[in-house]
């Protein structure tokens, strides 16, 4: 490699984005506080005015997206009884990544009798973007989880479309300490193609998952007795003690409304800026 091509590629390292978010909430006398908040790099969290009894949180990434070497590390937990919900505020953009992948890692902890609530909006997928996602989360047997994730390869409504690149995604699921939930999807290479294939979007370019803690055949039950057609495919089953919905769609506008009309019919209360 040339010199100037080296001291290219050190540059671009040195400048690497890095971002980290640790807190904890608690409950005390029925209202959700923030505890010990720590933040670094360019990920922030701000706290609107409570609504009702539980506490709203909201990501910002003051880099204005992730690129290739960039690393994003969350982290928090939800004492008992405590009611807390994040989302992000706006959709986080991933950029091509000449080099190494971006990598986002996300630990939650949460305490009987707490809920929690993860709801980021979308995350897009440029041309050429890696990127590489981890879930770690713990509950215990006496926890509420509710957690979507939309993933969108590419701006659709720009013509825009991912056809190279790399999405690793690693959730692990943990109950009363026993491992009730593994799974990891990687999509590499020509993933335009791969997700072309019927098996896998049928040429749709966003896919989703909702995972609701506890979850039950009722709760299904309740959500495919509704007649309302959705805009994309959605599926939905339970076991294990949770639930789980997952949605594919041609663009992100049809799978995030998919999204809304299950959360709805599941009672979940959804983020202000969802509705905006």
């Amino acid at each position: 490699m040339r010199s100037d091509a080296l001291t290219t590629s050190s540059v671009f390292e040195a400048n690497r984005a890095r971002g980290a978010v640790r807190f904890d909430v608690h409950a005390r006398d029925g209202v959700t506080r923030r505890g010990v908040l720590h933040e670094s790099g360019s990920l922030r969290v701000r706290f609107p005015s409570p609504e009702g009894e539980g506490l709203s949180g909201v990501f910002v990434n003051t880099a204005g997206g992730v690129a290739g070497g960039d690393r994003f590390d969350i982290e928090i937990a939800a004492g008992q009884g405590a009611r807390l919900t994040l989302t992000t505020a706006a959709a986080e953009k991933v950029y091509r990544a000449p080099g190494a992948a971006a990598q986002l890692n996300i630990a939650l902890k949460v305490a009987a009798g707490a809920h929690l609530g993860w709801l980021p909006q979308e995350t897009i997928l440029f041309d050429r973007a890696r990127v590489h996602r981890r879930f770690d989360i713990e509950l215990d047997e006496a926890a509420s989880l509710l957690l979507c994730e939309i993933v969108v390869f590419g701006r659709t409504a720009m013509g825009e479309r991912m056809e190279q690149g790399e999405f690793i995604d690693r959730w692990r699921l943990r109950r009363g300490g026993k491992l009730v939930f593994a799974e990891t999807v990687r999509l590499d290479g020509n993933v335009g193609a791969k997700l072309g294939r019927s098996a896998v979007a049928k040429g749709g370019a966003a896919i989703g998952t909702a995972l609701i803690v506890p979850g039950d055949e009722p709760l299904i039950e309740r959500i495919r007795e509704a007649t309302e057609p959705f805009a994309g495919e959605v599926g939905i089953s339970a076991w294990n003690g949770f639930a789980m919905a997952r949605f594919c769609a041609q663009d992100a506008a049809r799978l995030r409304a998919d999204m809304m009309a299950v959360l709805a019919r599941t009672g979940a209360a959804l983020p202000r800026l969802w509705l905006s």
